[in-house]
């Protein structure tokens, strides 16, 4: 077996616990500013004292109403200021912090709040309260439901005003490394979510090894700010929330997706965190802006972007010539200064993870003056694994180890896994433990990959997606599937072609992209279906089609696809709060499409 490690750079004390920086910061540092709210369009600072007061005054209120020490205590919320608070101040309780997606299912969450036997739930709103009285109703042991809309931290923070201090430092420190911090669970592509145990340290030991090492650089300026945006429940952004608040980043919210935009002009961070689906939006914007322009401004932006890509590869190889810098200068003033400055004009790197991003972005990207760093991780490794860094990002590549991390490569390329940050175990699963964590201590992650000789780790697939043709010929449908969706016009693609004779595809368009698109080609009033079936659409996915069948062989391209009349969404069931294809649940709801794609075949 392959391996490679990255010695440990910082070995966390055994009783640390995550609530501890919010304490002694605030009374170290009591000024400094470590939040901003969105308030009305304002952005209004937090200091490390307002910060720890609020936790505090909440934590005593969930200590006045029960909450024990290892008591689980669900948090359903968008990404916002109060998850920040209700996080610190659970744990300032000695509780353990459950997170669910504030898309979740009455079902899904009567799963969660079961299983996990959850005492308690911070809901964010309303509709979210109502949903979550309908899941517990058949709960012999109901938890107690606090609505933060409805005013729960002013009366959580009244009712603990007769805890004393020296209660709530007990609980705080009675908390150490090997206690459980929180319980996440998968997002489930097959089957019942699985409770992942994650403990003080493992959230402590990630992010101060990833924070001083690889990507100490980002958290060096003085000035440094990050927008959140992506899903608290899910692993990537809660690891990066204990990142911001242990490195004293001031960290924002933006609870809608919609936002994003306006909220990056106005708040001008100076590091973001994303997943590919984001910057491929970015890119597709701007692509479409210039194509609305006309001819003259389409072609300025394709000149632009080869000359990124050129500079950025050039760069991985000795470095640009004068004329490459030149051209980089001149399309700097025109097309990647105003990209930057759609983002606040501070912003000169991001976190990538979740997928593969693609060459061809990061390349764009890092030409155009924002550095996108790869990183590679699952829920079970506290997020991260590996992370590609300043001044040694090898892009197509998730980075290297992490400090005090061990890959390895199994015969069969499995991507295995050791470290102080690997899980403590799934929660009420032995049987599923004792799958995923083998005698000798290795995590076996489902992903297949390789490592290079200088220890970048390159992801090919996961294992249990790997597609057989009934030719026998094994397509990895990620890299496929990633090119594809690259495209303006595609929202989704899935391969499909297991005991079939050759690959095919599902794709869906973009709801977004389509409304510019049917502005510049006269087709307003068009509808969905009527687009799918469209020539110079179905053109356009052919093209992208045929430049992902350039990654692979012969017997693996895309030799049909369909175009569906409705998009994979996490509304209809078809994607993950993370937003992954629920490939199952595609191939169940979609079956006649795929059928239909192999009805007759000509194709030997």
């Amino acid at each position: 077996m392959r391996e490679y490690s990255v010695p440990v750079l910082v070995d966390v004390p055994a009783s640390a616990n995550c609530a501890d920086t919010v304490f002694t910061r605030g009374e170290q540092e009591p000024d400094a500013v470590v939040i901003s709210r969105g308030d009305g369009g304002a952005w209004v600072p937090v200091t490390a004292a307002a910060f720890r007061d609020q936790v505090a005054g909440v934590a005593k209120g969930l200590i006045d109403a029960g909450v024990r020490p290892g008591d689980r205590v669900a948090l359903m919320s968008r990404t916002r200021y109060e998850w920040t608070v209700a996080d610190y101040a659970i744990w300032a309780a000695g509780g353990v912090g459950v997170p669910i997606y504030e898309t979740s299912s009455a079902d899904q969450v009567n799963w969660i709040v079961s299983d996990s036997g959850a005492t308690a739930v911070i809901v964010e709103t309303e509709a979210h309260e109502k949903v979550v009285t309908r899941a517990v109703a058949g709960l012999p042991d109901k938890p107690s439901i606090w609505c933060v809309d409805g005013g729960a931290f002013s009366r959580l923070t009244a009712g603990g005003a007769d805890v004393p201090e020296e209660t709530l430092k007990e609980r705080r420190t009675s908390r150490s490394g090997r206690d459980l911090a929180t319980i996440i669970y998968t997002s489930g592509t097959t089957g019942r979510p699985k409770g992942c145990r994650l403990t003080h340290d493992n959230l402590l030991f990630t992010a101060r090894n990833v924070a001083t090492g690889p990507l100490e650089a980002l958290f060096e300026q003085d000035d440094r700010a990050a927008l959140l945006f992506l899903p608290l429940a899910h692993s990537f952004a809660r690891l990066i929330q204990v990142v911001l608040v242990e490195t004293g980043t001031v960290l924002a919210h933006t609870p809608n997706m919609k936002n994003v935009a306006p909220d990056l002009a106005a708040f001008r961070p100076t590091f973001l965190l994303g997943v590919p689906r984001v910057f491929e939006k970015v890119y597709n914007a701007a692509e479409q802006k210039a194509a609305a322009g006309g001819g003259l401004k389409s072609a300025i932006f394709h000149r632009a972007v080869a000359t990124a890509i050129a500079w950025s590869k050039a760069e991985s190889s000795g470095g640009a010539g004068a004329g490459l810098r030149l051209r980089r200068a001149l399309y700097d003033r025109l097309v990647y200064a105003k990209l930057r400055a759609a983002t606040g004009g501070r912003l000169t790197a991001a976190v990538s993870g979740g997928s593969a991003l693609g060459e061809r972005l990061g390349h764009f990207f890092r030409g155009a003056g924002i550095e996108v760093f790869e990183g590679w991780g699952l829920t079970e490794t506290s997020a991260p694994s590996t992370v590609n860094i300043p001044g040694a990002n090898k892009i197509g590549t998730v980075g290297k180890p992490f400090p005090g991390v061990t890959i390895g490569v199994a015969g069969d390329g499995e991507v295995l896994v050791k470290g102080r940050h690997v899980f403590d175990g799934y929660w009420n699963n032995d049987e599923a433990t004792a799958e995923a964590v083998d005698a000798d201590g290795w995590f076996h992650t489902g992903d297949v990959g390789e490592l290079d000789s200088d220890g970048y780790l390159r992801i090919t697939g996961r294992k249990k997606e790997l597609i057989v043709t009934a030719a026998g010929k094994n397509v990895a449908p990620g890299p496929l599937e990633d090119r594809i969706r690259a495209h303006p016009l595609v929202s989704q693609a899935m391969v499909v072609g297991d005991d079939r004779p050759y690959v095919a595809a599902l794709v869906t368009l973009d709801p977004e992209a389509l409304g510019q698109w049917k502005n510049a080609n006269g087709r307003q009033g068009a509808s969905l279906a009527e687009l799918a079936s469209d020539p110079a659409v179905v053109a356009a996915v052919q093209s992208a089609v045929d430049e992902a069948n350039t990654l692979v062989s012969k017997a693996e391209q895309v030799k049909k696809f369909v175009i569906l009349d409705t998009d994979f969404t996490e509304e209809s069931g078809h994607l993950t709060p993370s937003l992954k294809v629920k490939r199952n649940l595609v191939v169940r709801d979609f079956g006649k499409d795929i059928d239909n794609l192999y009805a007759v075949d000509t194709r030997a």
